[in-house]
């Protein structure tokens, strides 16, 4: 994994000759899953973090390497406290991610002294959610197992792996405001191929079983509803936990500062916009 993020992180460092980029991001992030419904919410969100490098190939097109460092957290209970869903679950996991995507710029930047721009590209990414006790202790829980995996009661369900693949994706538009500086604004969105970014996917394991096998504790945060006066006991075995149908998202909104080098003209109205020119 470590080898992976770095060769992603630095591979427009590394081609000699051509003009690149520095790319500071700093923005917010969410999630959308089993805990939050909607495809974007203003609740539980939190600060994101880039730094990476882009190569420009041409004027227009753009090969970027970018590392994020952000927290994603959802929970069953509204931003009221009110209870969504008896189950009562909520996590928190950071996110350590590495991206190399390609750029495409709607517009020479020393034309029209702005542009907007597309991007896809592949992502590695590191997850482990947790939770907290009533009485505040850290429980990691993909080690707990929590809805049967690896047991051999339940051979259809496997421990997942916390670190995965996605696609990045999404649209920005940037503009200069120095010689060297771009300024601009940036939405991506994360295809992910994990239903598991939150803990939740399939269905409740039977309490006995998960209980004698994985410990106390796993039966207990595999649904805390009966923390809650007048709620109902675990769920029957095999009944609906999660949505498997539907994998989790997560997604950042950032403004990226660029600091611009190796020019290989500097003749343009402009000067030199950040934008190389050819």
């Amino acid at each position: 994994m470590i080898r992976v993020l770095i060769a992603l992180f630095l591979f427009p460092l590394g081609v000699a000759g051509q003009s690149f980029t520095l790319d500071v991001h700093a923005g917010l992030s969410g999630y959308q899953g089993d805990l939050q419904a909607k495809r974007f919410s203003l609740q539980k969100i939190n600060p994101a973090i880039g730094l990476g490098a882009s190569w420009y190939i041409k004027p227009q097109i753009v090969l970027r390497g970018l590392g994020t460092i952000t927290n994603i957290e959802a929970s069953d209970r509204a931003a009221d406290g009110t209870l969504n869903n008896p189950r009562n679950l909520h996590f928190r996991s950071r996110i350590l991610e590495a991206q190399i995507v390609g750029e495409y710029h709607f517009f020479k930047m020393d034309e029209k002294g702005f542009t907007p721009y597309i991007f896809a590209g592949l992502a590695a990414f590191k997850f482990d959610p947790y939770t907290k006790t009533v009485d505040g202790q850290k429980i990691m829980l993909r080690e707990l197992g929590t809805e049967g995996q690896n047991l051999p009661q339940y051979p259809d369900v496997k421990e997942y792996k916390n670190t995965q693949m996605a696609i990045p994706f999404g649209f920005g538009i940037l503009a200069p405001i120095s010689s060297k500086i771009n300024i601009g604004f940036e939405f991506s969105l994360r295809k992910l191929f994990t239903d598991y970014l939150d803990d939740v996917s399939g269905f409740y394991a039977d309490s006995t079983i998960l209980a004698s096998t994985r410990g106390p504790l796993a039966a207990q945060m595999a649904y805390r509803g009966n923390e809650e006066m007048g709620n109902p006991p675990y769920p029957v075995a095999g009944s609906q936990r999660g949505n498997p149908g539907n994998k989790d998202w997560y997604y950042t909104t950032t403004l990226r500062l660029s600091y611009a080098f190796k020019m290989k003209d500097k003749t343009s109205k402009f000067g030199s916009t950040g934008c190389p020119t050819f």
